[in-house]
């Protein structure tokens, strides 16, 4: 096959890149500009997206010996991500950037350009495993190493998107493919591995929110809504947060208060104690399934937060737009906007964004 290969500098990408080479696919090297001005993205071994990443993955592809291209995605990852993301905080919701890019960039634009290239695949340093079912649908499977695993933040790709996807690490641990881009002489075996959100420079959210958006003030009260203090944008809080919450007044009973609520059209931000973020239902929207969607309740389980736990649910699909989680493990500190990914066993079934939680029982009364 002839195969896109995405290159973002880093280790795990290199080492899929010469993997799909081995395999005997015929490979070419593509980094993703995402920034008109790399500059104001991460800089060094911080993160992604950095004039440096560009210069390791070029370097990478010449040690591999394939061709190696910049593709310039700067406009739609502006419109699809860094747009949405803000659009999300305003709104009162907490997205998920990485989910949205790889729905909207990795394997929905750089797949259509790749496709009308002449490119039969893309293949990505993601850490997921493919199957193929009896039936001949490509199957999304948690990666062998459940500490690296990655489907999380891919449980938003549909069949036609796996059919075209080739994920060479989902096998093996980080340990491994660093190993091996030691001894294939890649520049970047050791490099570290990218966290935060790549398009905030110093992983500051809040004031990266604060620059874009400018004060909108609001009050910050309790569950009775006596005012603790005024705060400067609602977008500064998370549902769950604890630090930063500066309240002075301590609570009643003295324990910690965590943010329970955020209601973006007054700024309102309500906190509470820690087991009133309990919730044992969910509402979520946009579902997206990685084969058929689901014609009956699902036993199954979810996870809410890309390194989070499992959590035992029923999951019923109520029409093409919705479905409900009922949470037999219940779950604190989950907002809207995050991405709620099913799965049986390790399979990943599809995902939906939450869009409403209740409070269990005892949190409701």
């Amino acid at each position: 096959m002839r195969v896109i290969a995405a290159m973002s500098g880093g280790v795990d990408s290199a080492v899929a890149a010469a993997r799909a080479v081995e395999a005997g696919h015929d490979v070419t090297g593509v980094h993703l500009a995402l920034s008109r001005n790399p500059r104001s993205y991460r800089s060094g071994a911080r993160g992604c997206c950095s004039i440096e990443d560009a210069g390791d993955a070029r370097r990478a592809a010449d040690a591999i010996g394939i061709p190696f291209y910049v593709w310039d995605m700067s406009d739609e990852f502006a419109d699809e991500v860094v747009e949405d993301f803000i659009a999300e905080y305003t709104a009162g919701r907490t997205p998920n950037p990485c989910l949205r890019c790889n729905e909207k960039i990795k394997f929905a634009a750089v797949l259509d350009r790749a496709l009308a290239l002449g490119f039969d695949a893309v293949a990505t340093g993601h850490y997921a495993q493919l199957r193929t079912a009896a039936d001949g649908t490509i199957e999304m499977h948690r990666a062998l190493d459940h500490g690296k695993d990655q489907s999380y933040v891919l449980g938003v790709l549909t069949q036609e998107q796996l059919q075209r996807s080739l994920f060479p690490l989902g096998g093996d641990t980080k340990d491994v493919v660093r190993a091996e881009a030691e001894r294939r002489g890649l520049q970047v075996a050791h490099k570290p591995d990218s966290h935060d959100i790549c398009f905030i420079a110093d992983g500051d959210n809040a004031g990266w929110l604060s620059e874009k958006l400018g004060p909108k003030p609001g009050r910050i009260v309790d569950e009775d809504g006596r005012v603790l203090r005024e705060h400067d944008g609602a977008y500064q809080f998370t549902i769950g947060q604890r630090r930063g919450l500066r309240l002075g007044v301590p609570a009643d009973d003295g324990k910690p208060r965590f943010v329970l609520d955020i209601e973006p059209v007054s700024g309102t931000v309500t906190v509470g104690p820690r087991e009133h973020l309990l919730v044992d239902t969910l509402e979520c929207v946009r579902p997206l399934w990685c084969g058929a969607a689901p014609t009956e309740t699902l036993e199954c389980t979810v996870q809410l937060r890309a390194h989070g736990a499992e959590h035992r649910a029923r999951v019923t699909v109520l029409d093409d737009e919705r479905l409900r989680v009922d949470l037999l493990d219940p779950a604190d500190g989950i907002a809207p906007g995050q991405a709620c990914v099913i799965y049986d066993g390790t399979r990943v079934v599809g995902s939906g964004t939450i869009s409403r939680t209740e409070r269990i029982a005892a949190a409701r009364s």
